[in-house]
């Protein structure tokens, strides 16, 4: 007999306004200025699957493909355009950041508030709450305001809450990646109990390790559509191949995040690779567009793998250097002398804007690079062993 369903998804299709007036005055000079009517956003194009009880689903794709969406749709926080989504079972969801919580109140009354929205009486809350408070870590804050916690508190309490209310679907996003390596470790054994236990587990992330590791079954996203269902290894493959087209075509505007008042710009990122005798380099440009002189502005960028895993971040703010103040086009190089990864393709985001603030204009993946072999070995880093071999006495 086969395993019951516990989640349905038929046709389902979510759109958002890109584009928000404020006011009916602002929308009647935007639709003169313009002609149009605001940008529609498909995040979920006609995307279809079930899943049976007890099975763990990794849910990948690029950013901005519609997981987060998904995810959120399952768990019943947005409502569809078009289409259906039925589950049933308790159903447990870590999807955000401090989601749930209320930031006046402390994590032993985040806890009782937590606990009831996914369904728990205060009694039964109570059955729980030493574990809990002993699975989280943080007895010695359990009794401060939230608002005080570090983000890595928020998923601990999170985590912690939603793993001990009895869940038959428990739906988990990248925000367990915010914890340290311990608690992540924590996290992984219980969900492995969850599995033994035949729960019905659907993941999100960026970790083709984890997803291997994990899952039985792979859904990969690209642009808001299903664009595989079924082998795991098979779907990361996927995933990094649609990677590796991503960076060699122009984004999709999605990729693509910015201010609407931003006097500031990307115009160019560029990454060029060298290779020197007994070593290579790595270079990375990017040209900014300032439209009217302004200070205290920067650039940063962030080197991943073609499967979304960040490598190294730097800033201008944090190597200490002012950029000029003028209108104009200008350029910042990046150079990484003897840069040591292994062989294979990479993706550079970058952004412009403030210290500390919201940026003006960021781009994922807006250029792309190839690390040629170096060596005799594979992985992300470019290592050269000295091998000695002697006989034991």
């Amino acid at each position: 007999m086969s395993a019951p369903q516990i989640v349905r998804v038929d046709d389902l299709s979510k759109h958002f306004s890109l584009r928000k007036q404020k006011s009916l005055k602002e929308a009647a000079l935007a639709a003169v200025r313009r002609g149009t009517a605001p940008d529609e956003f498909w995040a979920l194009k006609d995307v279809s699957f079930a899943i049976d009880a007890g099975s763990t689903v990794g849910l990948v794709g690029h950013n901005g493909s519609g997981k987060s969406t998904l995810l959120k749709l399952i768990g019943g926080i947005l409502e569809p355009t078009s289409g259906v989504v039925e589950r049933r079972g308790r159903l447990a969801a870590l999807l955000e950041l401090g989601a749930g919580f209320h930031p006046d109140l402390t994590g032993r009354e985040n806890i009782y508030l937590n606990a009831a929205i996914l369904g728990l009486s205060r009694r039964e809350t109570d059955q729980h709450m030493d574990e809990i408070v002993d699975f989280s870590g943080i007895e010695k804050f359990i009794d401060t305001q939230v608002k005080f916690y570090s983000s890595g508190m928020y998923v601990r309490l999170g985590f912690s809450v939603a793993v001990h209310v009895d869940p038959d679907l428990l739906l988990v996003d990248e925000v367990l990646a915010v914890g340290d390596e311990p608690f992540q470790r924590k996290c992984m054994n219980r969900i492995t109990e969850f599995q033994r236990e035949g729960r019905t587990i659907i993941v999100v992330s960026h970790s083709s390790g984890i997803v291997r590791q994990l899952c039985d079954r792979v859904l990969v996203l690209d642009g808001g559509s299903l664009v595989h269902d079924g082998d795991a290894q098979e779907g990361v493959d996927l995933l990094k191949a649609l990677y590796r087209d991503q960076a060699a075509l122009d984004l999709p505007t999605e990729e693509r995040h910015t201010h609407a008042e931003a006097t500031c710009r990307i115009d160019l990122v560029d990454a060029t690779v060298t290779r020197h005798v007994g070593s290579t380099s790595l270079d990375v440009v990017v040209a900014v567009k300032v439209d009217h002189p302004m200070q205290a502005w920067g650039v940063k960028i962030a080197l991943l793998t073609v499967d979304g895993v960040r490598l190294f971040d730097i800033d201008t703010f944090r190597l200490e250097q002012t950029l000029p103040d003028t209108a104009g086009v200008h350029q910042v190089r990046f150079r990484f002398d003897g840069i040591a990864l292994g062989p294979g393709n990479y993706v550079v985001n970058a952004a412009v804007g403030p210290e500390n603030a919201a940026a003006y204009d960021a781009i994922a993946a807006a250029a792309s690079f190839e690390m040629p072999r170096m060596g005799q070995g594979n992985g992300l880093l470019h290592l050269e062993p000295q091998l000695d071999v002697s006989d034991s006495f």
